[in-house]
């Protein structure tokens, strides 16, 4: 006899229906599993096996054989047990029911409870889009898969529970919907903690309110990492689409809390500078995310830029322009997005004083020309603003006097990408992000602003991607500034955060 029962796989952050099919037949004894299985998958025979004795109910002792349909697509993990045991419960008639609307998904464990599962999300999604009814799944998993409204999310402690409800005899409580609800900001970081730094505060704002990747350079000490940590508290909240695409990157890793199962705030990846290419972009045989996506939504930065490895660092060049990252293998490719706020921060030489008004730097020109190198002109370019960071002087880091709350700041970012979610018609567009079809209609600048952008253009040998930089940038500080406009004073602002790599690369 055979039986069939839906259940769900992952590619990426995407999941892709997958039948089980079990036949039981005559002839020896055996338990097999095809459908390109890979090793997790293979063990579920033992796991099955022990669960089912377990549960009270009998194991064949025939000939089975399962296949997890599309069989031209790797399955990876344990998440079959579930649909497995249940199939071959249905195809030798211990159990009766219709399965057809249904989804199951779960690790067993060998007395047949059911384990949490990673990749949830994904998995529900796709399944009101096949517009399944019912979702079967473990209990830890309930409020995470709940999150998405429109498909009965049944949770499951074990096995025997589970055939109870399917026969009718004891009906398991459907879960119920997850609701979102915003916290306001508890962090105990404000920006209103950073003594001085005045001009660097402003370049942060505008960064937040464009999404403009930033370079911090300066001395230790002066501030750089305090500033980066403190950019979530300037940021909107993320609306109903962002929560969901951050969510099913943490989901299929297995990051979410069972208690609390959505990412509600801006994520902040701070990588060690010891990161290989692999762990920020993502890899393996069966490719995982890496911090890029993780930090998709929010902030990723880099601290210490020149101690990462030539190739970690170059391989951010094209997904940082893009917002997505893809992931070849042989047989497959699989794309995952990160569209992140970079933020960067680095000394100016290895002793940290080079160009310092006061203490004296040990480094050689050659010594200083050579750590600067290792941060390489294409990928500076792609950095949208370079702010020099200095010492903060005493007179500022002895006064009592509170700088402005993050609160305040994150009002005028607010409006900013009001504003633009109206002129693009997108809540996912900002100006660093805005389609070269716009430039025409919302990057028009003055005749004026044109003969200043043409004298910077020429002397200070500004690159075409350098060129659109500070358009996008002027539109930003124009939106700051509630002006449809973008005026000349805008357009030398912004030049000033496209001219320090003159200063120390001479790029």
């Amino acid at each position: 006899m055979v039986s069939s029962i839906f259940s769900m796989g992952l590619n990426g952050v995407d999941a892709f229906l997958v039948t089980a099919e079990a036949d039981i037949s005559r002839g020896l004894p055996a338990f097999e599993i095809v459908g390109l299985p890979d090793a997790s998958v293979k063990e579920s025979k033992d796991r099955v096996r022990s669960a089912l004795k377990n549960s009270e109910f009998k194991f064949p002792i025939s000939r089975i054989v399962v296949n997890l349909a599309p069989g031209d697509i790797k399955k990876y993990g344990p998440i079959y047990d579930l649909p497995i045991l249940l199939t071959i419960l249905s195809a030798s008639g211990q159990i009766n029911a219709n399965l057809d609307d249904s989804i199951f998904i779960g690790e067993l464990s060998l007395s047949g409870e059911l384990k949490h599962t990673s990749g949830i999300l994904p998995m529900v999604i796709k399944a009101k889009e096949l517009g399944l009814k019912k979702i079967y799944l473990p209990e830890q998993n309930a409020k995470e898969a709940a999150i998405i409204s429109g498909i009965q999310v049944l949770p499951v402690k074990n096995v025997i529970e589970l055939t109870n409800h399917l026969e009718g005899e004891k009906y398991i409580i459907p879960q119920s919907e997850t609701k979102i609800i915003f916290e306001n900001n508890n962090s105990n970081l404000d920006f209103s903690q950073i003594k001085g730094q005045y001009d660097a505060k402003r370049a942060m704002e505008i960064a937040a309110a464009g999404r403009h990747n930033i370079l911090l350079i300066g001395p230790p000490g002066s501030g750089k990492s305090m500033l980066a940590k403190r950019m979530s508290t300037i940021m909107p909240n993320m609306n109903f689409d962002e929560i969901i695409e951050t969510t099913k990157i943490y989901s299929i890793l297995g990051m979410l809390s069972q208690e609390n199962p959505l990412i509600l705030k801006r994520p902040f990846r701070n990588p060690h500078h010891t990161v290989s290419p692999a762990g920020l972009t993502g890899g393996g045989s069966s490719p995982r995310p890496g911090e890029l996506s993780l930090a998709h939504n929010g902030i990723l930065f880099l601290d210490e830029l020149p101690e990462f490895s030539r190739d970690a660092l170059e391989v951010l060049r094209q997904p940082i322009e893009e917002g997505k990252v893809t992931i070849s293998r042989v047989k497959s490719s699989i794309t995952y997005q990160c569209s992140v706020l970079l933020i960067v921060a680095m000394n100016p030489c290895p002793c940290g004083y080079y160009g310092h008004p006061s203490k004296v730097c040990t480094c050689s020109q050659r010594i200083v020309n050579k750590y600067l190198s290792r941060v390489s002109g294409p990928l500076l370019d792609r950095i949208d603003l370079h702010i020099e960071v200095p010492s903060v002087e005493f007179e500022s880091i002895s006064s009592y006097e509170e700088g402005e709350k993050s609160e305040f700041i994150r009002e005028r970012v607010i409006f900013s990408r009001n504003m633009q979610n109206e002129r693009y018609k997108s809540k996912k567009v900002c100006n660093s992000r805005a389609d070269l079809m716009h430039f025409k209609e919302y990057f028009e600048i003055s005749q004026n602003s044109k003969k200043i952008l043409k004298k910077a253009f020429e002397k200070m040998g500004i690159s075409a991607r350098g060129y659109e930089k500070i358009l996008r940038i002027s539109r930003s500080i124009a939106d700051l500034e509630n002006s449809d406009k973008i005026l000349e004073e805008h357009i030398l602002e912004a030049i000033q955060y496209r001219s320090l790599d003159k200063k120390y690369w001479n790029h």
